[in-house]
């Protein structure tokens, strides 16, 4: 059988949050002649990213931005797709109980931080934001996790405490447990819980780095890029005619889920740099590094 013939015949396993740019994919409104993708329906996406990341799981998969920087670390066969699954402002996910007083980033040195992970990508970027815009020694900060990396080989850096088995984040913070908490993707609706990083320090934030702070990207097998390119090239074509079916970026918006080497490529720079200042990975990757022969010539 020839390999053209193998590629049209080719099933890939695929995990993939539900959303407006993923939805005209996982309905059929976009067809391929060249693949079938199996999704797999994981909700939160997140709880994807451990066997993702340990056992690779799926032929095709969401994945955090650090986790996958993490994966590399550790020689995980897995290489990246310059495909965003989701991005968004970080400045606005960092909460504090103002019940209990203001709480601004120089107040930050002592004070008991809570995220879910010290690796969740979320925690990088305002971690970022507080060390490069408002000079914050992050060293200064006790931070206070509840799970653990889902690379295992990854171990927190000294001085992060994890919360006792069984405690709630968001009741830790209104509870003063916590003097602040970083949330991922389900921000709490509580009218006490209020921004410590100003929101509206995003647009200026946007300004100074045209990046896009990605949260999500699409990893996949390192043995189907190298064996299989047209079929990566392929799933990468569905994906962007995924997204444009859905109308995005709507016109004049900043395009949060940016496609291509070249669009992904200051958000994945800032990202490696944060990750290995803060130890989240032994050393600083070139953006290059991160991709394939296969997968980083890829532009929208």
């Amino acid at each position: 059988m020839s390999a053209t013939i193998a590629e049209k015949l080719e099933t890939l396993s695929v995990c993939l949050g539900t959303y407006p740019h993923t939805l005209p994919l996982k309905e059929g409104r976009i067809k391929s002649d060249r693949v079938t993708l199996a999704f797999t329906e994981i909700n939160p996406v997140n709880r994807a990213f451990l066997p993702m990341a340990r056992e690779q799981k799926f032929d095709v998969s969401e994945m955090a931005i650090v986790t996958y920087l993490q994966a590399k670390a550790y020689g995980k066969p897995l290489t990246l797709l310059p495909v965003t699954m989701m991005g968004r402002f970080q400045h606005g996910t960092m909460l504090y109980n103002s019940e209990r007083g203001m709480l601004k980033p120089q107040d930050l040195p002592g004070r008991r931080v809570g995220v879910r992970a010290f690796s969740q990508t979320t925690g990088a970027w305002v971690r970022g934001i507080l060390w490069k815009d408002y000079g914050l020694d992050l060293t200064r900060v006790r931070w206070v996790t509840f799970e653990d990396a889902h690379v295992a080989e990854y171990r927190d850096p000294p001085g992060v405490e994890r919360a006792p088995a069984g405690k709630d984040i968001t009741k830790m913070l209104l509870d003063g447990e916590l003097d602040a908490a970083i949330f991922g993707g389900s921000m709490p609706n509580d009218p006490r819980l209020t921004s410590v990083i100003p929101e509206a320090a995003a647009q200026a934030w946007y300004g100074r780095n045209r990046a896009v702070p990605i949260n999500h990207m699409v990893v996949l097998k390192a043995h189907l890029s190298q064996l299989k390119p047209g079929v990566v090239r392929e799933v990468f074509r569905l994906l962007f005619a995924s997204k444009k079916a859905a109308g995005l970026p709507k016109p004049g918006m900043v395009d949060l889920i940016p496609f291509g080497f070249d669009a992904v490529k200051p958000s994945l720079e800032l990202m490696s740099t944060y990750a290995f200042e803060m130890k989240l990975i032994p050393r600083r990757y070139a953006v290059e590094e991160l991709f394939d022969d296969t997968t980083r010539p890829l532009q929208a």
